[in-house]
C-alpha cells in the first residue's frame, strides 16, 4: 500500500467511527453545517428520534397522506445583522422554507411562522420584517396560514428569530436522495457561488470593507419544477447550498452515495467581488453560504440537456458543470485547481461566519 493509499484509509476508518460529541456545552461550531454540526445531529437529534423518515437527513421528510406525497420541512433563522444588501431576515424565512422543499422534488403551498421577540425591538422592524415575508410568499406562491409569538426579557435575545415550517406536494415521479449519485454523473450548480456569506459579512462592517454584494436570497421552485418537468428520471440529487456552501453538499453526496465527488476549480462559478472579499478574508468559496443557489447531480448522459434548462431560467443563467462522480477514492471530494495540482475538499468542523441564516 503506497502512502497515498495509507492516507485514504486512515480518513475511511475516522469517517467510519460512531459520531460523539464530546464538548461538554454548544459551540457555535455546532450550528455551523460543518462536521460538528453534522456530530451533534446524528449522535443526538437522530439517536433520540431515529426513524425511517428521519433518517436520510434529507432537506425535507416525504410523507404518504391520502395516497398524496408530501414534503415536510422546518427551518430557523437567526442571521445577524437582520437587514442586509439583497435581503432580510423575513425573505430569508420564507425563501429558505421553501426551498428545502423544493430540494425534495415539491412544489410548496403552505408555511408556518413562530417568532421570538426581544424585549424592545422596535415594531417598526418587526413591520418591516413581515411585509418582506408577505412580498417572498406572494412571490412563491405559498400562504402563511398559522404561527406563534413569544416575546423574552430584553438581553434573552437579539432582536428577533423566525422558524418556519413547510409543506408542499411532490407532483413529478422522482425520488431525490444524496445517495442516488453515480459514477459518470454530472455535479451542476445553479449560479455563482458565496453571494450570500459575502453580503453578510460585509453588512456586519468588522472588517472595514466595502463592495457591490448582495445576498442572492431567492425562491427556487420554480427552475427545479422547470428541470424536473424536463427530465424526471435523470435527476439524482438536489441540494441548496446554504451553511457550510457548495463543499458541504458535494460532500455528504460523496459520502451518501460512496462515491468520490471531482470538481473542477476553473469551472466553479464566482463573481471577482466575491473572490476578492474571499482573499482578503482567507476564505474559500467552496464554504461560504447561498440562499439562492442548489447543486444538482445528474445523469452524465443529460447534463447538457440539464444546463440548457437551467440557463433557459433567470435564476439559472450563469449555471455551471462543476465536476463529475467517480467510483474512487468513495467518500471524499477532490478539487483540480487552477494550478493543475489535486487537493481534498473536506467539511469544516465549524464556519468561520456564524449566523449567516
Amino acid at each position: 500500500m503506497n502512502r497515498e493509499q495509507q492516507v485514504l484509509a486512515r480518513i475511511e476508518r475516522i469517517r467510519r467511527r460512531k459520531p460523539v460529541v464530546r464538548e461538554e456545552r454548544i459551540t457555535l461550531a455546532h450550528g455551523a453545517g460543518g462536521k460538528a454540526t453534522h456530530t451533534l445531529i446524528e449522535a443526538v437529534f437522530l439517536e433520540a428520534f431515529r426513524n425511517p423518515l428521519l433518517a436520510p437527513l434529507d432537506d425535507g421528510a416525504l410523507l404518504r397522506v391520502g395516497g398524496e406525497r408530501l414534503a415536510f420541512t422546518t427551518d430557523s433563522f437567526v442571521v445577524s445583522p437582520l437587514f442586509f444588501p439583497g435581503g432580510d431576515i423575513g425573505d430569508l424565512a420564507v425563501n429558505g422554507t421553501v426551498n428545502d422543499l423544493a430540494m425534495c422534488g415539491a412544489r410548496p403551498a403552505h408555511l408556518s411562522a413562530g417568532f421570538v421577540l426581544e424585549e424592545g425591538f422596535p415594531v417598526a422592524d418587526l413591520r418591516r420584517i413581515t411585509d418582506s415575508m408577505a412580498a417572498a410568499a406572494a412571490a412563491a406562491d405559498v400562504t402563511i396560514v398559522t404561527g406563534d409569538t413569544k416575546v423574552v426579557q430584553r438581553g434573552k435575545a437579539d432582536g428577533c428569530f423566525i422558524t418556519t415550517a413547510g409543506v408542499g406536494l411532490v407532483e413529478q415521479p422522482v425520488t431525490l436522495s444524496a445517495s442516488h449519485a453515480r459514477p459518470g454523473d454530472a455535479v451542476i450548480v445553479s449560479g455563482p457561488i458565496g453571494e450570500h456569506g459575502a453580503a453578510i459579512m460585509l453588512a456586519r462592517d468588522d472588517f472595514g470593507i466595502e463592495a457591490p454584494i448582495v445576498s442572492d436570497t431567492a425562491p427556487l421552485h420554480a427552475i427545479v419544477a422547470e428541470l424536473l418537468a424536463a427530465m424526471p428520471q435523470h435527476v439524482r440529487t438536489l441540494r441548496d447550498a446554504t451553511r457550510g456552501g457548495v463543499a458541504t453538499v458535494v460532500n455528504e453526496v460523496a459520502n451518501a452515495s460512496e462515491v468520490a465527488v471531482v470538481l473542477r476549480e476553473d469551472d466553479i462559478p464566482v463573481r471577482p467581488e466575491v473572490t476578492g472579499v474571499c482573499e482578503l478574508l482567507g476564505l474559500d468559496p467552496l464554504y461560504v453560504a447561498c440562499e439562492g443557489r442548489f447543486v444538482t447531480v445528474v445523469d452524465g448522459e443529460h447534463a447538457g440537456r440539464a444546463l440548457e434548462v437551467l440557463r433557459s431560467h433567470p435564476l439559472g443563467a450563469e449555471a455551471a458543470i462543476i465536476g463529475t462522480v467517480a467510483a474512487a477514492p468513495a467518500g471524499l471530494v477532490l478539487l483540480r485547481t487552477a494550478f493543475g495540482g489535486t487537493r481534498v475538499v473536506d467539511v469544516l468542523v465549524g464556519d468561520p461566519l456564524p449566523r449567516i441564516c
